[in-house]
């Protein structure tokens, strides 16, 4: 690997790092909350501090669920007064991100997909949000994972069947939000369900967003706000992901009761229970991809956001930018350029490999690069900002115009879905450890001027 591959690989790890320092989820807490002896003030908007929400709650109850779990809850722990939080705290979060805080019951849950541990930490923040009084605050710190880590399902549906259900959502090619549709449908918590536990008491939700446009009833599933979807959404998107014979029949039976009214629709807008409910949105993947945008110019790269809502097939819209840094090329490079990028793509998979859609995006882009000819230094990454991508131990891909050529099969690898050994092979595995956050993932184009070696 040339000295000049090496430099524009190490700029490409530190954007990276920007987008995620960007999304600090105990800084982000530390600026929404201010408290005294007397009351609690909760910003409403963190690019406009004057907006708040003041209280003087006798007590708040703090759960924070999602992979920024802990280090949220470790923020709003350290700010309230401890006379005035109800003890003790909960969090629940991935195994990775599972750490101790003062105050706080945490709990350690399955992620991609829920498990047993989740179920019972759901069912202890079920038992501890149904507890709290008027004039009481639950305040809830979610974040990204928050869907799976904390499943509750309704009667009549075990654990094992949403499971089962969420695994063949995640296979289809679904998206978050009609993943989060049929959660919605099939759980307790979700889908305003917390809100619904905590009345009349006082809520609150501090939110780091994994969803693109940040819409709150899709991120953990909108546990804390109204649910605008029906049951007859979620039959829908099952039938349009040819999943209906595939879902376990209990899933089925209690979709039916709910689209013949048999069962009690989500609570939707205008709910009064929502009167007493408020949110701040604490990071986004809007927030991050800005931050890569002036990460990159400190570096001295010219800056393009190339989407900042980058979604579809990871291995198609790896090909289109391909071709869009083809046309950058055409048109003249004059200095080092960044195309920048954040979202979340999908993978369909057909094969029996290992990896995630970061990893596939990045072993795409090096196979598209190769096949229509980018030329010059490049690098790409693809990456998750909460360090695990798909169930992996990588956070995404770092490739380069090396990257085919140190893989045996690479084509056939990706056909396989099996990114995660073709990048093992060239050395191309993005790793960053459990981060604490999620925003979504971001992406990072390194070009230099052909004539720059």
């Amino acid at each position: 690997m040339n000295d000049t591959i090496q430099s524009l690989r190490r700029d490409a790890a530190n954007i990276f790092r920007a987008g995620i320092d960007a999304a600090d989820p105990f800084q982000a807490v530390a600026r929404s909350l201010k408290a005294d002896a007397h009351q609690l003030e909760i910003a409403l908007d963190l690019e406009h501090p004057e907006q708040k929400r003041v209280g003087q709650w006798s007590k708040v109850h703090l759960i924070a669920f999602g992979k920024a779990a802990c280090a949220m809850a470790d923020a709003a722990q350290q700010i309230i007064p401890t006379d005035c939080q109800a003890k003790p705290g909960i969090a629940v979060t991935n195994y990775e991100n599972a750490s101790a805080v003062d105050n706080i019951r945490v709990f350690a849950a399955g992620h991609p997909l829920p498990d047993d541990a989740g179920l019972d930490a759901a069912k202890q923040v079920a038992a501890t949000v149904a507890q709290a009084q008027p004039q009481e605050l639950v305040l809830v710190l979610v974040s990204g994972g928050g869907s799976a880590l904390l499943p509750y399902p309704t009667d009549g549906v075990s654990l094992q069947d949403k499971i089962k259900t969420t695994d063949l959502l995640l296979a289809s090619g679904a998206t978050i939000n009609q993943i989060n549709c049929v959660r919605k449908h099939l759980s307790k918590l979700k889908g305003g369900g917390l809100a619904k536990l905590a009345a009349p008491a006082d809520l609150h939700a501090l939110i780091l967003s994994d969803v693109l446009g940040d819409d709150l009833s899709s991120i953990a599933s909108g546990p804390t706000v109204a649910d605008d979807s029906r049951y007859a959404d979620a039959v829908a998107v099952l039938h349009d992901k040819a999943l209906w014979d595939k879902i376990p029949q209990t899933v089925r039976v209690h979709l039916e009761k709910g689209c013949r009214g048999e069962i009690a629709e989500t609570p939707k807008s205008g709910d009064p229970l929502f009167a007493h409910t408020g949110h701040t949105l604490l990071g986004s993947n809007r927030i991050s991809v800005n931050a890569t945008l002036q990460a990159a110019q400190r570096l001295g790269y010219e800056t393009i956001l190339y989407d900042d809502h980058l979604c579809g097939e990871a291995r198609g819209e790896a090909e289109k930018l391909v071709l869009a840094a083809k046309q950058r090329q055409r048109q003249g490079l004059h200095k080092a350029t960044a195309l920048l990028a954040g979202g979340e793509t999908t993978v369909t998979l057909t094969g029996s490999g290992k990896g995630g859609r970061n990893q596939e995006m990045a072993l795409a882009f090096a196979l598209a690069a190769e096949r229509h000819g980018l030329n010059g230094d490049w690098v790409f990454l693809s990456g998750g900002t909460d360090g695990r991508d798909g169930p992996t131990d990588a956070a995404g891909g770092l490739v380069d115009p090396a990257t085919v050529k140190l893989i045996a099969g690479a084509a056939a690898l990706l056909d396989n879905n099996d990114a995660y050994n073709a990048l093992k092979q060239s050395q191309d595995l993005l790793d960053t450890g459990a981060t604490g956050t999620n925003v979504a993932d971001l992406q990072v184009l390194l070009i230099l001027p052909t004539d720059s070696r």
